[in-house]
C-alpha cells in the first residue's frame, strides 16, 4: 500500500524533527498539504498513519489533511482551469493539450503541534520523501 509508505516517511520526518528540537514529549497533530493528483487515498493514508505512529513519539497524533485542488495552465492561451478528477489537461478554451500543471500534486508536512511541557507549534512545509 502507498499510503503506508507515505504515512511512514511522515512519522519519520516528524520524529527526526521532535529529536533535533528536544525534550519533546509528544506529537498531537500533524497536518498535511495533499494534492488531488498526488495518487494517495485520504482515508487509507489516515488508517496507515495510525499503524505507523503505533510506540512512537507520535502514537495517538491527529493527521489532518488539506486537499489542494489539481490546477493548470494552457501554454498557448495562458487560460486557468480546476483540472478535477480525472484530470482534465485539454484546455477548455482552445481545446490544445499543451498545459502545465500549477497545483495538484503537493505531499508535504505543514505544520506539526508538539508539547515539551506546553504546546508549540513548529511549523515545516517539507515534501514528504517516501525512500527511507
Amino acid at each position: 500500500m502507498h499510503e503506508m509508505s507515505v504515512a511512514l516517511a511522515v512519522v519519520d520526518q516528524v520524529a527526526e524533527a521532535a529529536t533535533r528540537a528536544g525534550s519533546i514529549t509528544a506529537v498531537r497533530s500533524v497536518r498535511l498539504q495533499v494534492g488531488e493528483l498526488a495518487g494517495v487515498v485520504p482515508d487509507a493514508l489516515a488508517f496507515s498513519f495510525e499503524l505507523a505512529c503505533a510506540g512512537t513519539l507520535l502514537e495517538g497524533a491527529e493527521l489532518v489533511t488539506e486537499t489542494v485542488p489539481g490546477r493548470a495552465r494552457c501554454t498557448p492561451c495562458a487560460h486557468e482551469w480546476a483540472v478535477g478528477m480525472p484530470p482534465r489537461l485539454t484546455c477548455p478554451e482552445c481545446g490544445r493539450a499543451c498545459t502545465d500543471l500549477l497545483a495538484g500534486r503537493e505531499l508535504q508536512i505543514v505544520d506539526v503541534h508538539w508539547e515539551d511541557g506546553g504546546p508549540t507549534h513548529a511549523p515545516t512545509r517539507e515534501p514528504i520523501s517516501e525512500e527511507r
